[in-house]
């Protein structure tokens, strides 16, 4: 049964909790040198200025609010947003890597995720990586999180190189994120179709969003989550264009079932209410369209932060629908209390329950 979300404090603030934030460490082992594989990304910090290096080439530049917790912190109390659930940029996922090399980068990250937690735990909740190209090590990456870091949630890519969801290999992985209680955070990387459009930022445009289809429809359509029941599975980017595409996605389902039912018989609308998404959609009528569809049950704060594509004021998206106190208190916190399996009490220190 759904959890019911508390609409206020005692002194009347909304708790908000965003759980799409994305975070770094200021610095980190440079891997690229130690194992000489410029593929390994690498933080250049040079005359105040903080580079990420990839292939030998330049990939982003990033600011204090890519890493600086308390900077993180205060630029949130702006928007009154009060708990970042943070997860590290998909650019370190690094699933081309050999795993033992992967697993020390993916360590690092996690051990950096669990300390900002207990420094901060009123603003901060963590959700791990693991080395999803070796699923045992990856297993034990995520049992390491659980046990000794304190972290419920992980954050997965869209495909694992050449593996998507559905991928016999990954169902372990899945099944123990199931047992454990883990909740799963799925977000695009390595772009489909991106050595085809290389101009105008298509990949990020087009690509990201078509990315997130392929790992629902696989997750659905390969009888992950129908195997699974109890698997907690939120999509970033409000799902890409899954839901908006659910239409076709179903009416191929039922005119094609030899085509497209050949792992699972089970309607693929019928799986809206026990998946999630972040609310980071960028239009009114968009988030009112995936509430719509998906229930307002399954949907929570999210806004791709501190980065260009990610929604510059957060919880804008969600105060402009102009919805009821309950409803909003439902989106900025009750979603994500329920999806993280966290009690309101751990963030809410004016709140007596």
């Amino acid at each position: 049964q759904r959890a019911v979300p508390h609409p206020v404090g005692k002194l009347g603030a909304m708790l908000k909790i965003d759980t799409h934030a994305h975070i770094l460490p200021e610095t980190w082992p440079n891997l690229a040198e130690k194992y000489r594989d410029d593929r390994f990304p690498v933080m250049v910090n040079a005359d105040g200025r903080h580079r990420i290096y990839k292939d030998g080439k330049f990939f982003r530049e990033v600011w204090a609010n890519a890493f600086d917790a308390e900077v993180r912190i205060a630029e949130y109390a702006k928007f009154a947003v009060d708990v970042q659930v943070v997860s590290t940029v998909p650019v370190m996922f690094s699933y081309w890597a050999k795993p033992s090399q992967a697993l020390e980068l993916h360590r690092f990250l996690n051990d950096h995720t669990a300390e900002i937690c207990r420094r901060y735990p009123r603003h901060y909740a963590g959700i791990g990586t693991v080395p999803l190209q070796a699923p045992t090590l990856a297993i034990q990456e995520l049992e390491r999180c659980v046990d000794q870091l304190g972290i419920s949630a992980v954050q997965i890519g869209s495909h694992i190189e050449d593996w998507n969801l559905d991928a016999p290999e990954l169902f372990p992985f899945f099944e123990a994120a199931a047992d454990l209680g883990v909740a799963i955070l799925v977000h695009p990387w390595d772009m489909m179709g991106r050595d085809s459009m290389p101009k105008y930022w298509l990949p990020w445009l087009v690509g990201m969003p078509a990315e997130q289809a392929r790992a629902a429809c696989c997750l659905i359509f390969g009888g992950v989550l129908e195997r699974l029941p109890k698997l907690r599975v939120c999509f970033a980017h409000g799902g890409g264009s899954f839901p908006y595409s659910i239409g076709r996605i179903e009416h191929g389902f039922r005119m094609r079932p030899d085509l497209v039912a050949t792992d699972n018989a089970r309607n693929p609308r019928d799986y809206f209410g026990h998946i999630y998404f972040d609310s980071c959609v960028h239009d009114d009528a968009a988030l009112r369209y995936l509430i719509d569809v998906a229930g307002i049950d399954s949907v929570m704060l999210g806004t791709d932060y501190p980065f260009p594509l990610g929604e510059q004021e957060p919880g804008s998206g969600i105060i402009a629908l102009k919805l009821s106190n309950v409803e909003q208190s439902r989106l900025f916190h009750g979603t994500a209390l329920e999806w993280l399996n966290l009690p309101y009490s751990r963030f809410a220190q004016d709140d007596t329950e």
